[in-house]
């Protein structure tokens, strides 16, 4: 009977004999580098930091005083002697740039320690500085300080979260409820901490009432999900014992409110809205949203409304007014479409990192069932090893696919939406121009009806021409007045948008990064683990 093998040795000081200590799995890749990058990531309480570690050379490398950067990054020489890692610890800019190896120079190698010092918190808004990795069930979420100071000179801040999917009633009457969590220290709440309960359609209403009072000041109004009629079929067709329906489905629309909720809470004027206020704080339960349904009245007209919409935007042309419009459409129809695209190849992607899980898993089980055949002890338990690694990759290449999509994924399909709002805004003021337009056009008719009556000496009729011209003038007026003030708006509006995309992209691919960085740091344990197994067999 065979041995049984033993568990994989995870102590590091024991992977290498002494006979074996100077072998290096990797040398030869290290060899044959010729373009280093390098970039530096704050350090997480839950990620591994980074070090640098220099190996001396015959003669030593420029440091650029200013960024304690080693200017030059070489190959090393064999005489060269180990030196203590040396931490990186006040570079707070990544810079990546090619540099040519040469000769006789130190190399940078990477080694790995847990950070002990947890990430600092800014005490103003309770949030933590650094950049967090997110877990496979972790959904992306934008930033929740609000930067306009009070009159106290202390920075407001709300913090909105979104938990407890709870489905109530049977059958195709069931429904499904979130528990919606909120802290905040804006002075216009009442309280401090508010915890209520709201279904799909309170959002969906929540969202109408905010677009029909600001879309026509020029407000970007952040985009609701989407409703979904097969997720809630699926749902309602659940038998009242399922004690757990779709919960993937669940799981995705909370998320997404989650973020709804936190752009607009992020507006400095929606924030303060007497219904977004009530929709937080108020415990009692709102009045049904009837005209969110997809099948009623009021959704059909929306649709067809939506369709004559398009076809204006596609026939109407403005002319001969700032151009700065017709520039910063272009520049938005161009990043719509690249998001389109980054979207889409990052579901493939996910999709592929799944399927490699899948693929994994299997693999595994070929190799245990190998193992329970060989005869060979030292080979057996080698394979029996093997096996428990593939497991383990099957499950990083699943925790890699969901932090993909949770990370950069949503965050795409949220700003395509956003864009669509955008959209929206620049049409309103199309729709305002086009009112101004046929109010110079009727005032115009107005003055030409009362020169005609005035030379026909009809005075009963100029009287009351005159009257109409007066209110056509302030009409013309009051259109011209709200024409430039919903560019101005859709102009601030638009600079704070670009603020907060630049802003908001950097720290989702540095945590995108982050978080790649740590898998293949922990894939490479995996392998280096294993190595003293592959290297036991006689």
């Amino acid at each position: 009977m065979s041995q049984a093998p033993p568990p994989l040795v995870d102590n590091d000081d024991d992977l290498f004999d002494k006979d074996n200590e100077n072998e290096d799995l990797f040398s030869s890749a290290l060899d044959d580098m010729n373009i280093v990058k390098s970039g530096v990531i704050n350090p997480l309480p839950d990620l591994p930091t980074l070090q640098l570690s220099v190996e001396k050379s015959v003669a030593s490398s420029p440091i650029d005083e200013s960024t304690h950067e080693d200017v030059s990054v070489h190959s090393p020489t064999p005489t060269q002697k180990y030196q203590p890692p040396l931490l990186i610890k006040d570079m707070n800019i990544v810079k990546s740039g090619v540099i040519n190896p040469l000769p006789d120079l130190p190399t940078l190698q990477l080694s790995v320690e847990k950070s002990v010092a947890s990430s600092p918190v800014d005490e103003s808004t309770h949030e933590d500085v650094s950049v967090h990795s997110p877990t496979p069930t972790q959904k992306y979420q934008p930033p929740l300080l609000i930067k306009d100071p009070n009159s106290t000179g202390v920075d407001q801040y709300i913090d909105i979260r979104v938990t407890d999917a709870t489905r109530l009633g049977d059958g195709m009457a069931a429904y499904i409820v979130f528990r919606v969590e909120t802290k905040t220290n804006i002075p216009l709440f009442r309280k401090t901490f508010f915890s209520v309960q709201r279904r799909f359609s309170d959002f969906l209403g929540l969202h109408e009432k905010l677009v029909e009072k600001y879309l026509r000041l020029g407000r970007i109004i952040p985009p609701a999900p989407e409703k979904s009629v097969i997720g809630m079929t699926k749902i309602k067709m659940s038998g009242p014992n399922d004690v757990s329906p779709p919960t993937e489905f669940l799981e995705r629309r909370r998320a997404s409110l989650e973020r709804y909720l936190q752009r607009t809470a992020a507006h400095p004027v929606l924030n303060v809205d007497p219904d977004f206020r009530e929709f937080l704080s108020s415990e009692t339960e709102l009045p049904k949203a009837s005209n969110t349904s997809t099948l009623s009245g009021a959704g059909m007209l929306r649709f067809f409304n939506k369709i004559g919409e398009t076809v204006n935007k596609i026939t109407y042309r403005m002319e001969g007014y700032d151009s700065w419009f017709e520039e910063k459409s272009q520049e938005i129809e161009n990043l719509e479409n690249g998001l389109r695209k980054l979207h889409s190849n990052m579901e493939c992607l996910v999709l592929a990192r799944k399927e490699l899980a899948v693929y994994t898993g299997a693999l595994a089980k070929t190799i245990a069932m190998l193992s329970n055949c060989e005869e060979h002890t030292l080979l057996s338990r080698c394979l029996a090893h093997l096996t428990e690694l593939e497991e383990k990759t099957e499950t990083l290449h699943h925790e890699q696919a969901n932090s993909d999509f949770s990370t950069v994924c949503e965050m795409m399909k949220d700003y395509i939406a956003l864009i669509g709002a955008i959209k929206c805004v620049f049409h309103e003021r199309v729709k305002v121009y086009q009112n101004c337009q046929h109010s110079q056009l009727m005032l115009n008719k107005k003055k030409e009806y009362k020169a005609k009556m005035e030379f026909a000496n009809r005075t009963d009729k100029v009287s009351i021409a005159a009257q109409e011209i007066v209110e056509w003038e302030a009409k013309v007026e009051r259109c011209e007045e709200e024409f430039n003030n919903i560019s101005k708006m859709i102009k601030k509006e638009m600079e704070r948008f670009e603020a907060v995309r630049v802003e908001e992209f950097k720290a989702v691919f540095i945590r995108y990064m982050e978080d790649q960085l740590k898998h293949q740091i922990q894939l490479v344990k995996y392998w280096e683990a294993f190595l003293p197994e592959a290297k036991a067999i006689a």
